[in-house]
Parts: structure tokens; sequence; C-alpha cells
């Protein structure tokens, strides 16, 4: 392995830099570091900076073409098996982005976390020379591949970055300007990369905003479907912010105990997005497991002082639909066995197959038998305690 080339420290260079653009600041940049071997720090990005020192160890020239290789249909199949929850989580996602950029010529990628194209958004303009061939799903726009990009950045350092033309490490590549964003699973590891990339021009909106907003969005929607068969509850200090990309998450399984949260919701409560120990919702929220299923039958979110001193909207769910809106046209999802980035039947993350037990028998037992009565007064449907019922009554009376 080499070492990372070392890089002369001097006086930072002043003159002029005040009253320079963009571009002469990057071609400072660039002449410092790739003909001086000086670190040009303050002119481009730290992240920047840093891809090009990975880059320069790995024997890579800024003037080599770059490589794109023909994408197979086995290529694609992998790539879309490997990321089918990922896939379903954004789908309706990027519709909504598709919209947004329409009448524009950026295109939305998304990537798994090898860097691997998945989903590329169509675009209403005339997309360049390059973007047609580097947006076309199988791609792969790691680092090691395409050199300094966005994307490859993201995926590489899992931080949020934006890359604009010479910033990029391949010359042929500094037609292009991307910002990208992570997308984490529930366990907080990287899941994927959303990345907004456009040609030849410069972005005419504030992107990396963009890009960070919708990447929030996927991955609270992955949350969700990460989470289906515990109990989730969302939480924000106004209730207003429930449903958005600015909701707190929280998965509890059905011991009581705090599975994982999202960033917003860890940073609420303040705690890890996995607690390191076993926690119970009591400790984080002031609810137990029994508080909290009261709480998801009444449907409505509550206003709840958690031991923190924090007064927080919470709104909790059971069973939840697995299955997003639909969304941009993408390959058919082939058959396969690749499991998913963190799939929701884990079983080292106890469900609530059995934990609403003893109140749903209550309830019926309160109802006379009655289990349309005993769902009304759940909020649930009858095809789910039937479900549950029948269920119970096959762990209790084994076959075989």
């Amino acid at each position: 392995m080499q070492n990372p080339p070392t890089l002369r420290s001097s006086p930072p260079r002043t003159a002029g830099l005040f009253f320079a653009t963009p571009e002469q600041r990057v071609a400072l940049a660039r002449e410092m570091f790739f003909d001086e071997g000086q670190r040009p720090t303050g002119l481009v990005p730290e992240l920047v900076i840093q891809s090009w020192m990975r880059c320069t160890v790995a024997n890579r020239r800024p003037s080599e073409p770059i490589n794109l290789e023909p994408v197979t249909k086995a290529r694609i199949a992998s790539a879309l098996a490997r990321n089918r929850l990922l896939l379903q989580a954004a789908s309706h996602d990027l519709q909504q982005l598709d919209a947004a950029l329409a009448g524009t010529p950026c295109k939305a990628l998304l990537t798994g976390p090898d860097g691997v194209l998945i989903q590329v958004t169509p675009t209403a303009r005339a997309e360049g020379g390059l973007m047609p061939q580097a947006a076309r799903v199988g791609v792969n726009l790691n680092e090691n591949h395409i050199g300094t990009t966005a994307p490859s950045v993201v995926a590489r350092t899992g931080e949020a970055c934006v890359v604009r033309g010479a910033e990029h490490f391949f010359t042929d590549v500094s037609v292009m300007q991307c910002a990208a964003a992570p997308i984490r699973n529930a366990r907080g590891d990287l899941a994927g990369v959303l990345d907004l990339s456009i040609e030849g021009e410069a972005f005419r909106f504030d992107a990396a905003a963009m890009v960070r907003l919708y990447a929030t969005a996927i991955e609270n929607r992955l949350f969700e479907a990460q989470s289906a068969a515990l109990v989730l509850l969302r939480f924000q200090s106004s209730p207003a912010l429930l449903h958005t990309p600015l909701e707190g998450l929280a998965a509890v399984d059905g011991q009581g105990r705090v599975a994982w949260l999202n960033q917003t919701g860890a940073s609420l409560l303040g705690t890890e997005r996995v607690p390191a120990q076993p926690t119970d919702a009591e400790a984080l929220l002031g609810l137990g497991l029994e508080d909290l299923l009261s709480l998801a039958h009444q449907g409505r979110p509550q206003p709840r002082q958690c031991p923190n001193g924090l007064t927080l909207w919470i709104q909790a769910r059971l069973d939840a639909p697995r299955a997003p809106a639909p969304g941009i046209e993408t390959p058919p999802l082939p058959p396969a066995d690749v499991p998913d980035a963190a799939p929701p039947d884990d079983p080292a993350v106890p469900t609530l197959h059995h934990a609403n037990r003893a109140l749903i028998e209550s309830t019926l037992a309160a109802c006379g038998g009655n289990v349309s009565r005993a769902a009304r007064q759940l909020g649930v449907s009858r095809g789910l305690l039937y479900r549950r019922l029948g269920e119970w009554r096959s762990d209790d009376h084994p076959t075989g």
C-alpha cells in the first residue's frame, strides 16, 4: 500500500483571492496541488482535497480518459437485486423529485452503497455529451472508477458533498456540477447515495439543500420499511413537523426497547441512532410498551414530556404497509435471494408478534368475544385481529 503524497505547507496565497471567481480559485488549487505539491486549503472543500489525494495514491492522472464500461443485463440485475428495499423506499420521493426538476437539465441519480447506479430520473432538456453515458443504471460511480465526484465522495466518506466543475479529479468530468447526500438504513449504515447532477452549467437553485431534503425523506421511508414489524414512533416539538423529513423516528421492539432511531430522533432524545446498550422506551420517552400500544390505537399524535425535559408530540403506529406509492419506472426487479441491507424480520430485534396479545385478548373479553367491536375499539381491522388470533393458535398448538 502506497503512502499518501506528501504535500508541502506554504503560506496562504491571499493576493487577489478576494476578487477571484470560483473558477480562478479552483484553477489555482489545481496548480498548487498537481504542479507544486501543495495543499490548497481554503480554495476547494476539504473532502475534495482528500479525494484528490486518494486518486493520486492510486496512480491516477487527471488527464487520463474516464472508463465508462458497457453495462450488461446481468450487472443491472445484480445491482437492482442487492438494493431492492432501497429502490422500493425511494420510489415515491424520486417521483416527487422528478416533478420538481422538470424543465431543468438536472438529473437525480440514486446509487447503492458501493456507488453503482440503480435509478436515474429523466431530464426535460438537453443532457450534454457526458451525462447520457454516465447516468445509466449499472454504471459504477465509485471513486476508483470515476475519480472525484459528489456521489463517489459520499459513497467513500458517508458525508454530504458538492463538487463543481474543475473540482472533479479527471478533466473530462469538469463539465459536471453535482451535489450528493447519504442515505442510511435503520442501523445507521450507508444504504445508498442520492445525487443531483447537471452538465455544462451551474445549478440555478440550492442543490445541496434539495438533495439533503430528499435523501432524508428516502432515509425515513427506508427506516419505516425496516421497522414494519415493530412499533414505529414519530415525534417532534410541533405536530406540524410529523410526516415530514424533519420528524424524529424510533422503532420499539416487543420488549419495549428502542431498536433504532433516525438521526433527528437521536438528536432530540440525546442518544445514539442504535443504542449500544438495551434501552427501554420509557427511559427515553417516558412511555412504556403498553402506553405506546395505547397511543397507537388512538391514532392521533399526543404531547408528552420526555425524561430529558422536552415536550414532544408523539404518534405511534403498528403494522405499517411495506409497499410505497408507485414511482418512476425502473427495470423490473429480478427474483433473487439477495438479502436486504437490514431485513425487517431481523431475529436480533424482537417484534410485536406477541407483545400486544394481552391487550387484544383483554379487549376481546370485554367485548364478549365480538371481533368487530374489539377491532373498532382497538382502531384496527377485523382482518388483522383474525390474523393475530390465527397466529397465536398456531403457536399454542403447533402441528408436526
